[in-house]
């Protein structure tokens, strides 16, 4: 590796991007690091942290490309760390468009990204392989969407409802009869994701087409977030605790490394065909059998957390994306934690705090 590279970090004002930042800078090799930001919004958090910063088009733009291709020229980018889902098919399908100009993407091939994040077609992928997952139901209309739940437990047992293609918790809600009563208004904030039956079919009748929706199994217990690097030589799984998640962002965490949890995502990873940085997602059901909940084909936001396991997987992925193969990882450190915590910067006369 080089003593100095220059890394450019798209959707610079995703909640990670500190994140991202500090496994860079911090990495085990002392490499310098020279940061470029982009993002679509000129008031993205993440200007503040990177040495240089751009405002792009939004990957659907036909001009995406080449205005990434003109920065990566002008700023002589090393390697490109994609930390959004919508740009991650657009710059797979580029990537020889890149190399062209000297950077790499670290990201996977189009086919693996593709299932990746399509919670239909990864969930029929667990089904193939004999993994485990929860159990589910494509519906298209209301009649199915209530013949699903009824048929998953509703209204004895909560069900959850989300759509195949989403970033985020966009469009994920859980299914309670009574999700509300007098003591939780009065004692508890208020939690987006719980509905009825009842009101989830008056939001969707609201619409001109019934959209493609997934009725799963809830499951009830801890839920898991897998951080994963896969090379050439080393690939590593590091299971983390979400014990605390606000609005789908992880606020703390424990390192647990559940050997089954390991086996299930490295299997998933190589039939997928996924490379370099990337997440799965896991919890537990009634039995305490871990089930799929989700891939995530690119740097997950609370990936640096790996940092503190002992095993940099983002800093793995930048190395391998620029032809230096990875031959060891460290022995991970179980227990590990790592919390969030709100902060923010202010901005007076061009002068940038952080608290």
């Amino acid at each position: 590796m080089q003593k100095r590279i220059r890394v450019m970090i798209t959707g610079c004002g995703a909640p990670g991007i500190k994140g991202t930042l500090f496994s860079l800078k911090n990495n085990p090799d002392g490499t310098e690091i020279y940061t470029v930001g982009v993002d679509m919004d000129d008031r993205a958090v993440g200007k503040y942290f990177v040495d240089a910063f751009y405002v792009v088009p939004g990957p659907e733009d036909q001009q995406y490309i080449d205005a990434l291709l003109n920065i990566c020229t002008a700023e002589n980018v090393d390697v490109i760390i994609p930390q959004t889902t919508r740009e991650l098919s657009v710059l797979s399908e580029n990537k020889s468009c890149f190399e062209r100009v000297g950077t790499a993407v670290m990201v996977s091939p189009f086919e693996a990204i593709d299932i990746g994040n399509n919670k239909l077609k990864l969930l029929e992928k667990f089904r193939e392989l004999g993994l485990p997952y929860p159990n589910y139901r494509l519906v298209t209309s209301c009649v199915q969407l209530i013949d699903a739940a009824k048929l998953l437990g509703y209204p004895d047992v909560p069900v959850v409802v989300k759509p195949p293609v989403s970033s985020g918790m966009r469009g994920m809600r859980i299914l309670k009869e009574s999700a509300w009563d007098v003591h939780r208004f009065l004692n508890e904030k208020p939690n987006g994701t719980e509905i009825s039956l009842d009101e989830l079919l008056s939001i969707l009748s609201r619409g001109d087409n019934f959209p493609e929706l997934i009725v799963m199994e809830y499951l009830p217990g801890m839920e898991y977030s897998v951080d994963v690097f896969k090379g050439k030589k080393v690939e590593v799984a590091i299971p983390r605790q979400r014990i605390k998640v606000v609005n789908g962002i992880s606020f703390t965490n424990k390192i647990d490394i559940r050997k089954e949890i390991v086996d299930y995502t490295l299997r998933a990873s190589y039939v997928l065909g996924l490379e370099f940085v990337f997440g799965f997602q896991f919890k537990l059901d009634v039995r305490g059998i871990p089930k799929l909940l989700e891939c995530n084909p690119r740097v997950q936001g609370t990936m640096v957390a790996s940092v503190f396991s002992g095993a940099n997987v983002i800093w793995y992925g930048v190395k391998e994306a620029m032809g230096e193969t990875v031959e060891s990882v460290p022995r991970i450190n179980e227990g590990a934690l790592f919390y969030r915590v709100w902060g923010g910067v202010g901005v007076v006369d061009g002068k940038v705090v952080e608290i």
